[in-house]
């Protein structure tokens, strides 16, 4: 919410003593509303301004020089740990609390180290922060102990997604920028052998086997900047038997591009490099079978290339005797292009200039198979160096050639998999944070204004009132959207999407998906056009998830006003085009590439990074497409996006 930085809200004229004042800053006005009432009503603290942006916050602490800050992490154009700095400067008697949806210890030091007065998580109790915030100035307010207070949906939604981390199957830990491990899941803890709250605050280096250097040198590559996945592959401490693991490290950033924490993912890969030391050790004995063991074609040539002796090695390999063969010339070994091209003269004059020739390549045995040969020619002197001939050593390795092969497309295919392997952690990891962070504001919005409604009505004036009960409209809204969101992309991964299928009007389409948003966002400028007579066969619940998302894409990361058309395809009369297009500068091209990915999120934030995903998904289930438009064809001055249908009775109006 803009515009609200320097409003006097909240204050008290009463009373004779002066109360501490404080400044809220936190981009979920809802939450704003709630945190100021709970301050209000306390009577123990002055909310003297709000805003949204970090920018804001700076404003507000320049013009109220506040006793307190309460200030959000995540916050669009300016978030919270950027903006910390500027708001010492401008206030250096502040005192700064940081409040976040995030509960890692990582992000908790990075704040103090800004400066930051506390940590607060947005789960606190609202009783409780009031009395955080005072002790922050070393104050000792009587008031009374908070009690025991019934906050069973906090808890089960807190629970459930511990729950997510704790239970798969990867090993997987957060980790402070110093390298201490600040959680572990369960997975984690037996693949190291501990207790999973044994490894709270313990160095991971301790858990290499002596190899600190390896966690050394990835902490200074990641901080540095110099890479943002870095692997180190190491023995387990204390285990036995001997284990070996795979530790994918990769830092989560803040908006300005800076480590706040590490995120660890740890693998079992004592199996796969004991597979590999066994691969190894059987080529090193399958090259020796073939050094020491395996017969080779070994016979000699007359200056000119005529074979002059012969044995077992090489009648075996070549097929000729003794008798077919001696007093030819070795071309006859050749195929026909190699003949024709005189390649073997030209190896007997190589093989004169240089002592020696080696080369593979095709050979022809008598039976006029071909088979891949190892092939060396030495000129021959005698004691008075006169050259006397050639020694001519032929290896069959077709079965080597084969294997080399074979090995080189596992190995291809190993790696493939590697990396599908590796883009899935991450995706599970990205999934468990962004999912977190979204759940736990309008979780945390249902639980305190149920709580304070509970316990605090008759204090609350009407305008408190509506603004809680609309804040918990809201958070419960964002939740449905964000489970429908959740299933939609579960069952299209599974191939398990069912559709009702029927004849739709598109304007109806459209003009329904205009008017839930604007019940959902009030105020909202959100516009619907469409051509009369639009008809298309689809499900009426998909499709008008697929637009709905896309109105609320426009809402999120756009510019007012939305508008909402619909129409036939100027190229093609049969397909259907809904346009959604704001006012917004557009999407970057760095972005547009992952746009309709799972997980992609812009620069803004928020957002489960499903939303177009899910449309583009839908779209092809309907046999249609969605696509982003940019207008002039590049930059980002302006788009729109696009989702095409094929339209009901096409081939009629072909």
């Amino acid at each position: 919410m803009s515009g609200v930085v320097g409003d006097e809200v909240g204050q008290d004229p009463g009373g004779s003593a002066r109360r501490p004042t404080i400044v809220i800053v936190d981009d979920a006005a809802d939450v704003r509303a709630l945190v100021r009432s709970r301050l209000r009503v306390s009577g123990r603290l002055d909310v003297v301004g709000e805003g949204a942006t970090g920018v804001e916050a700076v404003e507000a602490v320049r013009r109220h020089r506040p006793d307190l800050l309460l200030l959000d992490v995540s916050m669009p154009q300016m978030d919270g740990l950027v903006a910390l700095p500027q708001v010492l400067e401008a206030s250096p008697g502040t005192r700064v609390a940081m409040y976040s949806g995030f509960s890692e210890d990582g992000l908790a030091h990075r704040a103090i180290e800004l400066g930051a007065a506390a940590f607060l998580e947005k789960s606190t109790p609202l009783d409780v922060l009031v009395d955080r915030l005072l002790a922050l100035l070393d104050a000792d307010p009587e008031a009374p102990a908070p009690g025991e207070e019934d906050r069973t949906v906090l808890r089960e939604h807190q629970e459930r997604f511990r729950e997510v981390f704790d239970d798969a199957a990867i090993g997987m830990a957060t980790v402070t920028l110093a390298g201490q491990v600040v959680r572990a899941n369960g997975a984690l803890a037996a693949l190291l052998g501990r207790d999973a709250d044994g490894l709270v605050g313990l160095p991971y280096a301790d858990l290499t086997a002596g190899r600190a250097d390896l966690v050394d040198d990835a902490l200074a590559e990641i901080l540095d900047g110099r890479s943002r996945v870095v692997q180190i592959e190491h023995d387990v401490t204390g285990v036995t038997p001997p284990r070996r693991v795979l530790a994918t490290v990769a830092p989560v950033l803040d908006s300005g591009e800076r480590p706040l924490y590490l995120f660890w993912q740890v693998q079992d890969v004592t199996a796969q490099r004991q597979a590999e030391e066994e691969l190894r050790r059987s080529e090193t004995r399958f090259r020796l079978l073939v050094e020491n063991v395996e017969d080779y074609a070994i016979f000699m040539l007359s200056p000119e290339g005529l074979v002059e002796s012969w044995n077992a090695g090489a009648q075996r390999i070549k097929g000729y005797t003794e008798s077919e063969i001696v007093g030819r010339h070795f071309r006859t070994f050749y195929p026909p292009e190699l003949q024709e091209s005189r390649h073997p003269e030209h190896e007997l004059e190589l093989a004169l200039r240089d002592g020696h020739y080696e080369e593979e390549g095709w050979r022809v045995r008598k039976d006029g198979g071909r088979f891949w040969a190892n092939v060396l020619i030495t000129a021959v002197h005698d004691q008075a160096g006169r050259h006397i001939g050639f020694a001519k050593i032929t290896r069959d390795t077709t079965e080597r050639r084969v294997m080399l092969e074979n090995a080189e497309a596992a190995a291809g295919a190993l790696a493939e998999a590697n990396a599908q392997l590796q883009q899935a952690a991450e995706d599970q990891a990205h999934f468990l944070a962004v999912t977190a962070h979204e759940l736990r504001t309008p979780v945390g919005v249902l639980a305190g204004t149920a709580e304070m409604l509970a316990e605090h009505a008759a204090e609350l004036d009407a305008e408190e009132r509506r603004e809680l009960l609309a804040g918990m409209g809201s958070s419960a809204a964002r939740l449905r959207r964000l489970l429908a969101d959740l299933l939609t992309a579960s069952r299209l991964q599974a191939s398990a999407l069912e559709l009702e299928v029927e004849t739709l009007d598109v304007g109806a389409l459209v003009a329904a998906a205009a008017a839930a948003a604007r019940r959902a966002h009030p105020g909202a400028e959100v516009e619907a056009t469409a051509e009369p007579g639009l008809l298309v066969e689809g499900d009426r619940d998909r499709l008008g998830q697929a637009v709905d998302n896309l109105v609320a894409n426009a809402l999120r990361h756009g510019s007012p006003p939305v508008q909402v058309s619909a129409r036939a395809a100027e190229a093609d009369p049969g397909t259907v085009e809904i346009e959604v297009r704001d006012a917004g500068p557009g999407v970057s091209e760095e972005m547009r590439e992952r746009l309709f990915g799972r997980f992609a999120t812009g620069r803004s934030g928020g957002g489960t990074g499903l939303g177009l995903y899910i449309v583009r998904q839908l779209a092809r289930s309907h046999d249609g497409d969605a696509a982003y438009r940019p207008d002039g064809g590049g930059g980002s001055a302006g788009g729109s996006f696009v989702l095409t249908l094929p339209r009901a009775g096409a081939d009629a109006v072909r």
